[in-house]
């Protein structure tokens, strides 16, 4: 199951950086056509709205696999002089605490969906619903719950980590 959790991970760190290639593209035809406005082209409709929308997804698709991968940043003044007990201790307990964040992130994220969607709010431009932005990043909120869990789980000993994985930098060790 762990594995599964540190695949999906990745694959949603691939599918937010696709999100990005995306939106990037998407702005260089929209000030492209902004530029040629005179020869009957134009911007992208609503493309600040794909921005926002976009942007949002592809953080919380990249959230997790930042973490699993160790790429928090993390301030090492004192952390790195600590012995080896108490460096697991706060990797733990830091742990447990972003695990609680996520989780009320998700809970709120959710609720706010909801409204969204009980209410029919959209976009101003596009017309798109809002709801819809919510249901996407709450993929990615999801898969950073079961992300904090497995890392959370593999720390305590309740389960490894998948073969062949290694932490590319966490806390100075």
């Amino acid at each position: 199951m762990i594995g599964f959790i540190y695949r999906l991970a990745k694959w949603s760190a691939i599918l937010g950086g696709i999100t990005l290639c995306a939106l990037t593209l998407m702005i260089v035809v929209s000030v492209s056509g902004r530029a040629l406005i005179d020869v009957g082209l134009g911007p992208v409709p609503g493309d600040f709205e794909l921005v926002e929308v976009g942007t949002a997804i592809a953080v919380f698709f990249f959230l997790p696999w930042c973490y699993l991968r160790g790429g928090h940043a993390t301030v090492d003044l004192l952390y790195m002089h600590l012995p080896k007990w108490a460096q697991k201790t706060v990797e733990l307990v830091s742990d447990l605490l972003m695990l609680a964040v996520w989780l009320v992130l998700t809970w709120k994220l959710w609720e706010g969906m909801l409204e969204k969607r009980q209410y029919l709010e959209t976009t101003f431009i596009l017309q798109m619903p809002i709801w819809w932005a919510y249901a996407l990043c709450m993929v990615g909120a999801v898969i950073g719950c079961l992300s904090y869990i497995a890392r959370t789980a593999t720390q305590l000993g309740l389960a490894r980590e998948p073969a062949g994985w290694t932490v590319e930098s966490t806390g100075g060790h």
